[in-house]
């Protein structure tokens, strides 16, 4: 009789059962560890447009803060019209699964305030936390306080980023 080589049927199962369970353990702790590269990197975002706000003002003191993540960003003069401070994806206001936004309540020049807000694109799949921060540079997060539920959809305001029901300051 000749031998036979190869694998039966049986023992390619098994080792498709054993890929298979090994995948669903993996997937899972891929996707929280993904979400909170994107939620470190929220925060990280947030202290770079505090940083550029500081250097907006003190380069063009005329005008203040900037009140749009636009007038941080690029542009061809570097000017007052696009600082070039931050990148152009960050200024068209989405980045690592969340979305930015940013407001202001001044409404003459030069700006004397600004808020920045983000809140993950997909809630509990991009992001787990809300973040906001404004001209006093303390970036403020809901997960600390563990109740937010969903994202934020618009700019938050200063008296919402300042509410300690709703925001409380990073460690």
């Amino acid at each position: 009789m000749r031998k036979q080589k190869g694998f039966s049927l049986i023992e390619l199962l098994i080792v498709v059962a054993i890929i298979l369970i090994i995948a669903a353990i993996a997937i899972p702790n891929l996707l929280r560890s993904k979400m909170s590269a994107n939620d470190s990197a929220a925060a990280a975002s947030i202290r770079t447009i505090n940083t550029s706000e500081v250097t907006f003002s003190t380069n063009f003191p005329t005008l203040g803060y900037a009140n749009t993540l636009a007038l941080l960003g690029p542009s061809t003069k570097c000017d007052g019209t696009g600082a070039c401070l931050i990148d152009n994806v960050l200024s068209a206001g989405k980045k690592s699964g969340y979305a930015y936004f940013m407001t202001s309540t001044s409404t003459t020049t030069p700006i004397g305030d600004y808020t920045v807000s983000a809140g993950p694109i997909t809630w509990n799949s991009t992001g787990s936390a809300n973040f906001c921060s404004n001209a006093d540079a303390v970036i403020r997060s809901t997960k600390t306080l563990g109740t937010a539920t969903a994202s934020i959809a618009a700019a938050e305001t200063g008296t919402n980023c300042n509410d300690a029901t709703k925001y409380l300051p990073i460690q």
